[in-house]
């Protein structure tokens, strides 16, 4: 049902607004308005972005302005606009939405500690957003909304409507821009829901390491004693299956803050990827596609409505986003003591990381600020290279300040909390890609247990002669063999030679932060030790 809120003050003259709209109403007007809308087979609202299926980094701007200029960390990932040119899409966007015969907004908070949350509202022109933002975010109980108040950030949302290419600093169509002054964010150009998402989380990374509050990109859960672990990852690693836990609750799968009290989830929702998803595999995300999810970009029976998970015509990013509440195993709220483990995982398709190694502070600030992952290339006929990715803080696109600030602030948590840190391999043993095969998920599960267990207190360990973490000789539910990479491998020469260009890919990338990191941290870093003996 529409209210009788108005936007005026935002030059919105539209009268048809859906202010927190339930959960049916929504399905009907997307149904209605929306082309390509349908309901699954089992009640999920599957809907369409458009030509962006994904998220577009080179098209993020943040405004250059004297109070925030100093503490952006400017380049590739941080491009700066001038005041100038935001007024322009912002207008822009307020005379599209102008035009709109409905207009949708959700207003809800980022953030379940409440000392640290911010109200947010987001103004859009499509019941598949609003429903999207009212899964991903915090809702306010009906008393809660009616003391809402002028809200903290603003999102508009006018991603129908293109940005002029022909506007200065404009590089496409596609602009997502962030005025952290103004506290807006205006979006012209593409109507993938996840620029919302992530718009709201670049501004938590920059605002809380105001207050020495860590953002991270990681997902988290918590034991029966209160031992909370975290685990950061890039996409692809298993950050959010392996966080779904039946053995532990689930705090949240993809944003969280670590304070002096502890770690709190900045979302109320998960955004999971769909591709190849099964009730065997990931039985908590398969449960929670229901009535109320938003299943995006997926293929389906025109006839039974039911969802092929294995087909990506659409896009390889199939995801489903749905409230946290829709998994059984949480934690609500979402907020728990400090992390007694904080695991970092890649999925190291060169086969020579090993699946579990425990890490010191000064190695743990390194793989930090590495954010390393190895995609496979593809999986077309002839030989395929994997390629390597690293992405600072396993979240570099939203990072506002330079790596080394949430690096400090991590290393800060971990000394003081007596956190340990481990790296874990979810990639390739007995070889690389093509000739090695993938990490069983139930080894990876057993290690992670191991973790949690304490099994490894008392465990034998041996260093890793390049990499210099210390690796367990034994694991309980874990063949001993599959412990040391090189003993995986037939070719121990092609091993050494694996390695030695992994050690330079890591050497080579971190170059660019040497500057500005404590130089026991870069002496962290692997070494080619190879070379020096040689």
């Amino acid at each position: 049902m529409a209210t009788s809120f108005n936007l005026n003050q935002y030059g919105l003259e539209t009268e048809t607004i859906y202010r927190n709209t339930s959960v049916p109403i929504l399905y009907e007007l997307a149904l209605e308005l929306e082309k390509g809308t349908a309901v699954s087979d089992v009640g999920a609202l599957m809907t369409y972005s458009g030509d962006k299926t994904g998220r577009s980094p080179k098209d993020k701007r943040i405004v250059r302005h004297p109070e925030s200029e100093n503490n952006i960390d400017w380049g590739d990932i941080n491009i700066g606009l001038d005041e100038h040119t935001f007024m322009v899409n912002h207008e822009r966007a307020i005379d599209y939405l102008n035009t709109c015969d409905q207009l949708f907004v959700v207003d809800a908070f980022a953030g379940w500690d409440t000392k640290y949350r911010l109200k947010t509202r987001i103004i859009c022109t499509r019941a598949y957003h609003a429903l999207f933002m009212q899964n991903m975010l915090i809702m306010p109980t009906p008393e809660e909304l009616e003391n809402f108040g002028d809200p903290d950030y603003v999102i508009f949302n006018a991603g129908r409507f293109p940005a002029n290419r022909y506007t200065s600093e404009m590089t496409s169509k596609t602009s997502i821009d962030l005025h952290l002054e103004r506290k807006e964010v205006v979006i012209l150009g593409t109507q993938y829901a996840g620029e919302m998402k992530k718009g709201i989380f670049s501004i938590m990374n920059y605002l809380m390491p105001l207050e020495e509050v860590l953002p991270m990109h990681c997902s988290a859960n918590v034991g029966d004693q209160g031992d909370v672990t975290l685990l950061f990852g890039l996409s692809g690693t298993g950050k959010t299956t392996l966080s779904a836990d039946p053995k532990r609750k689930l705090i949240g799968d993809d944003e969280h803050c670590w304070t002096d009290d502890g770690v709190f989830n900045i979302e109320g929702g998960c955004y999971a990827k769909a591709i190849n998803l099964s009730a065997e595999n990931e039985p908590d995300i398969y449960n929670a596609i229901r009535f109320g999810t938003v299943l995006e970009n997926v293929v389906f029976d025109k006839a039974s409505r039911a969802v092929d998970y294995t087909d990506t015509t659409i896009t390889q990013n199939t995801r489903a986003s749905y409230p946290i509440d829709f998994i059984d195993n949480i934690q609500i709220p979402c907020i728990a003591g400090h992390a007694k483990h904080v695991i970092f995982l890649t999925c190291d398709a060169f086969g020579v990381l090993p699946p579990v190694s425990k890490l010191t502070p000064q190695q743990a600030s390194y793989h930090f600020i590495s954010g390393y992952t190895a995609k496979v290339a593809g999986t077309e006929m002839g030989v395929t290279e994997p390629q390597a990715t690293f992405s600072a803080c396993f979240g570099a696109a939203f990072m506002m300040w330079h790596p080394n600030k949430y690096a400090e602030l991590l290393a800060e948590k971990l000394a003081e909390h007596g956190a340990q840190a481990w790296l874990v391999n979810t990639g390739w043993t007995g070889g690389g890609f093509g000739e090695g095969s993938r990490f069983k998920l139930k080894y990876t599960r057993a290690m992670i247990d191991a973790i949690h267990n304490g099994d490894f207190d008392n465990a034998k360990f041996v260093m890793d002669e390049e990499f210099g973490v210390e690796i367990p000789t034994s694991c309980p539910n874990v063949p001993s063999e599959v412990l040391i990479p090189k003993n995986t491998w037939k070719d121990k020469q092609a091993y050494d030679e694996a390695k030695r260009k992994l050690v330079h890919l890591f050497q080579d990338n971190f170059k660019q932060f040497e500057a500005g990191v404590n130089p026991d941290i870069i002496e962290a870093g692997p070494k080619d030790t190879m070379a020096m003996s040689s």
